[in-house]
């Protein structure tokens, strides 16, 4: 379902604020800014956990310290009679939509609206229930790797894989919200590919472009980056989310990066070959006539770059001439006797 490479995912998340309204501009605003796919977030708060005033129910770090899980959850929740009406506006106006199931009933809501593609959120990979449920759909998945190590990732690839799931995706992440550069090792893309031999991209948390744009020099073929419109002033994932035209400025980044990395062999472009011709060569600089030799004063290594390589100069002098040569000559291999 990864159609082209680099793929840009638009992550909605929380940022609609309770609005199916401002969901659908997100999804809009994906589809005007080039995203190749908009992905929304499918639970319940008692899906992700349960009511409770124990300290260990409560944020005790980051954007959203102080915060008790079931009510973040419940406000910041894209209801589940929303999903059908989004999913349908995001066909009708051409962009993919796809969703992360939060559990096993996420994923039966998921399948009656022909979901084409899962993803599984860092938080949820050591979920194997979970992780089997949508393998079994035998549709594409992508897999955050957020907290792993590489042997909990291996697990839950090799679950995914024994279940039917035929096209995996893993998506290396930081997750802090919002992350420091400080905080990655886009080394773990290459690493990741190496050992899985799957598609690889990021997820990617970080407030600006710059961490995308090095994913994709590092091997990363998908980025998934939280949205907002333009003029949004409040949302549960702002402060990590790029806005409005800077989703198309972020897509035109990955291209560009991407051209720059993607041919494998050595290679000399147009230009370059074209700028060949203000390099050194070498000239015949004093009058040489037939057989006479070739010395380091009557040839020599100078620009412009329409003689033979300055490679060949050291096993040219001493040799003899075919010809007479005048001054200012470029100097021809065919010219040796």
């Amino acid at each position: 379902m990864i159609t082209k490479i680099p793929f840009l995912i638009a992550e909605i998340s929380a940022n609609h604020n309770g609005s199916l309204a401002i969901a659908k501009k997100l999804i809009k605003c994906a589809k005007d800014n080039h995203a190749d796919a908009v992905k929304l977030q499918t639970y319940t708060p008692d899906s992700m956990t349960m009511k409770s005033n124990k300290k260990y129910f409560r944020i005790n770090k980051g954007l959203w310290k102080g915060r008790n899980l079931w009510n973040l959850y419940n406000k910041a929740k894209t209801p589940y009679s929303w999903h059908k009406e989004l999913f349908g506006y995001a066909k009708k106006i051409g962009i993919l939509c796809f969703s992360t199931p939060f559990d096993e009933n996420a994923v039966d809501l998921l399948k009656k609206l022909k979901c084409p593609m899962y993803k599984v959120a860092s938080f949820e990979m050591t979920d194997i229930p979970l992780i089997k449920k949508i393998a079994r759909t035998k549709k594409p998945m992508i897999i955050s790797t957020g907290m792993a190590n590489i042997n909990e990732i291996k697990t839950t690839f090799d679950v995914a894989k024994k279940n039917g799931a035929k096209d995996i995706t893993l998506l290396y992440c930081v997750s802090n919200y919002p992350s420091k550069i400080s905080d990655f090792n886009l080394n773990n893309i290459k690493i990741l590919k190496d050992k899985f031999k799957c598609k690889v991209g990021l997820s990617d948390h970080s407030t600006d472009m710059k961490i995308a744009a090095a994913a994709i020099a590092a091997g990363a073929e998908v980025v998934e980056k939280h949205i907002a419109l333009k003029n949004q002033k409040k949302g549960f994932d702002l402060k990590f989310s790029i806005k409005g035209n800077e989703i198309k400025k972020l897509k035109n980044i990955m291209e560009e990066t991407y051209r720059l990395v993607k041919k494998t062999n050595f290679y000399t472009n147009e230009s370059d070959k074209i700028n060949s011709k203000s390099r050194r060569s070498i000239f015949v600089v004093r009058k040489i006539k037939k057989n006479e030799k070739f010395t380091k004063f009557n040839i020599r290594r100078i620009r412009p770059g329409y003689g033979a390589s300055p490679i060949y100069y050291e096993k040219i002098i001493g040799k003899r001439s075919i010809k007479n040569l005048d001054p200012g000559t470029p100097f021809k291999l065919r010219f040796i006797k």
